[in-house]
């Protein structure tokens, strides 16, 4: 669920990169597309590994969602501090150092030998993630020149990013079943040693030519924030909601968000500007993605699971399974912006809102003597559909709000929401897994754990569809759109 970061305004290139010959079109987009597939696809190809680290490392039901939050929490919370470095920095430098950090990361996470070595290694590999992505779609819109050829580099972009989560499962079911859980992060290592070499060697550089500030305080406190209150929520289920291992580190948390807010109101480039959530059409928007991303994120987990754990799918088979979601959320985005034509960006969010909470419904009846064609198939291609729907249309309608000079900015931040939003999420409903699973016993217990975290979804789902109704704007979305 990883989205486009924020594009960057036309660039000033340095002499260096002036007085050096411009590498060919197809040469640069096939590093940066390399490197923004390798970030995408590290979101979801650990889901079908997550039951073989279990068993490797003597993971905790509960601490299998670090492995998937870890990535996801510092990759949204350093992202927009990642395109703004690219900016200051130069792209060709920072690019070459996020892909460096996320290939050594790759290295430590498959060669991990304890838990915490694997979250660790993910950890950094997400901050090497955010620092690495947004690179490279500003050095797409800096190497080709504004028309159809730039139009084409970014759908590409675009199509690359979004093959990386479709493809996720996939390919970790076949590196776990044939090789091991292991290669689902060494296979980031050849490869990205090879396209960081290619970029050390052809690409060029280029910085913003204005000064500007990095907002580091501001990074590093949202990203600790949220941490500490999903690992609060985490220790609600074995302590209890009273327990201070679940409120000090909840409270902590609250109170370095608060922090974040009141350096944001001060700093003069601050990561995430306030004054942008005074307009409607922002900041309904970026809530209805934070819900929406809560409830559809974990979407990919707990089927994972349960067809592994539950159904005894192998890794492979359980890698083949989710292709039709993947196809479904796929043809979901690129048909959504027709539909906007037709609809309008509101009543489409709306619609895609609502097919993938029937699917969520659907898939909570879910139970010990499931079969892929009564269980799995029909549910997960509602989910994934309404997933695909209800993205595209959202996104438009926050960035139709705002001035034209912040649009890039607008995009980063409901990038954020909802990989934050996602985050929260999976450890409010593993949470609530986990609490069904351990109330019972047997691989039924495990199915009503999974299934129960489905149905809550769809609950949190219902409240973004109720945001939408109520706050999100329509007349200046649709117009841009119709």
């Amino acid at each position: 669920m990883v989205g486009m970061p924020p594009i960057a305004t036309p660039a000033t290139l340095t002499e260096s990169a002036r007085r050096r010959a411009a590498p060919p079109a197809w040469l640069v987009m096939l590093l940066v597309c390399s490197g923004q597939f390798l970030v995408i696809l590290d979101v979801s190809v650990v889901n079908v590994a997550l039951p073989a680290m279990r068993t490797g490392l003597g993971l905790s039901e509960l601490g299998l969602q670090w492995i998937v939050n870890a990535y996801v929490i510092t990759f949204a919370g350093f992202m927009l501090l990642g395109g703004r470095a690219a900016d200051l920095f130069g792209r060709k430098r920072i690019f070459v150092l996020g892909l460096a950090l996320f290939t050594v990361a790759s290295l430590g996470g498959g060669l991990a030998q304890e838990p915490w070595q694997l979250i660790a290694a993910r950890t950094v590999q997400g901050i090497g993630a955010a620092v690495l992505s947004p690179a490279t779609l500003t050095i797409l819109t800096t190497s080709f020149p504004a028309g159809p050829a730039r139009t084409r580099a970014i759908a590409t972009w675009t199509a690359v990013g979004a093959g990386g989560g479709a493809v996720g499962g996939l390919v970790g079911g076949t590196l776990t079943e044939f090789l091991s859980w292991r290669w689902v992060l060494l296979i980031n290592v050849p490869v990205g040693a090879l396209v960081l070499g290619g970029a050390v060697l052809w690409l060029t550089e280029s910085r913003q030519g204005a000064g500007r500030r990095l907002d580091v305080p501001g990074a590093l406190l949202v990203t600790a924030g949220l941490g500490l209150v999903a690992y609060g929520i985490v220790q609600t289920e074995t302590d209890g909601w009273a327990s201070l291992s679940a409120l000090l580190p909840l409270a902590a948390g609250l109170v370095v968000v608060a922090a974040f807010l009141a350096v944001e109101a001060r700093a003069k480039a601050p990561l995430m500007p306030l004054g942008l959530f005074r307009l409607r059409s922002v900041s309904s928007a970026n809530g209805a993605m934070v819900l929406a991303g809560a409830a559809m994120f974990s979407m990919w987990y707990f089927l994972s699971l349960y067809v592994q754990n539950v159904l005894g799918y192998r890794p492979l088979e359980a890698g083949l399974s989710f292709i039709p979601h993947s196809l479904s959320i796929v043809l979901g985005s690129k048909i959504a912006p027709r539909l906007m034509n037709r609809l309008g960006a509101k009543p489409l969010a709306i619609a895609g809102a609502v097919m993938s909470a029937c699917g969520m419904v659907w898939q909570g009846t879910m139970d010990v003597d499931g079969t892929y064609l009564g269980t799995i198939l029909g549910p997960g291609i509602l989910m994934a559909l309404g997933a695909g729907l209800t993205a595209t249309p959202i996104a438009s309608i926050a960035t139709s709000g705002a001035d034209p000079a912040d649009q890039g900015l607008v995009s980063g931040l409901m990038n954020t929401s909802r990989q934050m939003g996602g985050a929260l999420g999976l450890s409010v409903l593993s949470t609530v897994a986990a609490a069904r699973i351990e109330a019972g016993d047997g691989l039924k217990a495990l199915a009503d754990g999974y299934g129960l975290a489905f149905q809550v979804g769809s609950v949190v789902l219902l409240g973004s569809i109720l945001l939408m109704l109520v706050a999100l704007p329509q007349r200046r979305a649709d117009a841009a759109h119709g």
